[in-house]
């Protein structure tokens, strides 16, 4: 290879587009799964708004979020099972199709002027069935339609999909349901799926990689007893931990937003925004995450950022510095997330990728409620600044320890990939 054909990979700060142009499937399951998440954000927030406008109570809406968590953590884990048994080309379609009549039903009931909270939330709870069944047979399709050198720059990529549902989705939701109804942002949300049907359905057969010896139904103890084995695999998850239980101040938002700044719910916003604005900024510039091959102590360093600008944020009493560090902590979220994906796509054998997509989701789903309990705990008990800067320091502290006793996730390498 020549220098002038290095040099772009050495001097690229954007995202490396390298899946997008090498692999025509990767592209179009990429493209179909930004579209889908831009519309299930805007379902997300419709959901919310008429559950509000049904009952005119902030309990009621929260519940949405229960009647979301619990479905994606139990069959999480089931998903990832089943991810490793049958053909996941297969479950994505069935998945996504499920949750395409799901949102169309959504439509019909608006149309047809059927509002009522139970139905509401049932949807709500088949919604998340149907994304833990299709986050793990996804994510492992990934893998085997690009090589492992690009499944960094595959999973930036894919962090931009995310957090642009998380950014997009809800803005287009309020705007479309303040000038057309509920009905039209479901409808929309319905048609938007017809891309990721797409592309899985030109994706060929993504049956597991198993030993025909091998028993046909896997296992979800199977898979924690494969990660019991595996001490990087598992450090990707204590790391996360880290972050999402010790310094998670989301919870604290409208609060802090009130004592620090003087606020209301457009603060509270801002508040909101601000780490998932870092995170897609995170992924837009990542084209240098590609030239990383320590991967355990990229995951290290970014998890300690995480923690550092949570902390110093918590010192902040200016809005705009506040915003600035929450921004930082997202960027810092987006690189560990890549790392810790790619880890798991990388080290562990095909026939259990699902199920480690399965864990990986319930550690991503469960991990912030456990960080919201903790933090609004520390602050009735002490105060918002303790909790805050006191779960940041205690982040960097936690994930130190897990670097010099672990040093062996630390030295871990891309190049040779070490479970």
């Amino acid at each position: 290879m020549t220098a002038d054909t290095q040099a772009p990979a050495k001097t690229r700060i954007l995202a490396d587009l390298t899946p997008l142009r090498s692999s025509p499937d990767y592209r179009r399951l990429w493209f179909g799964n930004t579209i889908s998440w831009v519309g299930q954000g805007m379902t997300s927030l419709a959901i919310s708004l008429q559950v509000y406008d049904i009952t005119e109570s902030s309990f009621s809406v929260g519940l949405v979020g229960l009647f979301s968590l619990v479905p994606l953590m139990v069959f999480g884990l089931y998903g990832g099972a089943i991810a490793d048994t049958v053909d996941r080309r297969t479950l994505g379609l069935a998945s996504a199709s499920g949750s395409a009549v799901l949102s169309a039903g959504l439509a019909a009931a608006a149309i047809a002027g059927f509002a009522h909270v139970w139905f509401l939330y049932g949807i709500v709870a088949l919604q998340s069935v149907c994304a833990a069944l299709n986050g793990p047979a996804r994510s492992s399709m990934i893998p085997r339609l690009l090589p492992p050198e690009q499944l960094p720059a595959a999973n930036a990529l894919n962090s931009i999909t995310m957090t642009s549902g998380t950014l997009l989705g809800p803005m287009l939701g309020g705007l479309i349901v303040g000038f057309a109804g509920y009905q039209s942002a479901y409808l929309i949300d319905a048609v938007t799926f017809a891309a990721s049907l797409y592309a899985m359905w030109r994706l060929p057969s993504m049956l597991p990689d198993r030993d025909r010896t091998a028993a046909k139904r896997a296992s979800v103890l199977d898979g924690f007893r494969f990660l019991a084995t595996r001490p990087n695999l598992r450090m990707t998850f204590f790391s996360d931990f880290c972050a999402m239980i010790l310094a998670h101040p989301r919870a604290l938002f409208p609060a802090v937003a009130a004592l620090w700044y003087g606020g209301d719910a457009r603060t509270t916003g801002l508040l909101v925004a601000a780490p998932a604005l870092g995170a897609l900024l995170g992924g837009v510039f990542s084209g240098w995450l590609s030239r990383i091959h320590r991967h355990g102590l990229a995951i290290l360093l970014a998890v300690g950022a995480w923690g550092a600008a949570i902390a110093v944020f918590g010192l902040t009493r200016d809005l705009w510095l506040g915003l600035l560090f929450l921004a930082l902590a997202g960027c810092a979220d987006t690189v560990s997330m890549v790392f810790r994906n790619t880890m798991l796509q990388v080290a562990a054998p095909d026939e259990m990728r699902g199920r480690l997509q399965g864990v990986f989701i319930v550690v991503v789903a469960g991990g912030p409620r456990l960080g919201d309990f903790l933090a609004g705990t520390t602050a009735d008990l002490a105060s918002p600044t303790v909790a805050v800067t006191g779960g940041g320091l205690a982040c960097v502290l936690a994930v130190t320890l897990l670097g010099v006793t672990r040093r062996r996730f630390a030295r871990y390498d891309s190049r040779d990939p070490e479970a």
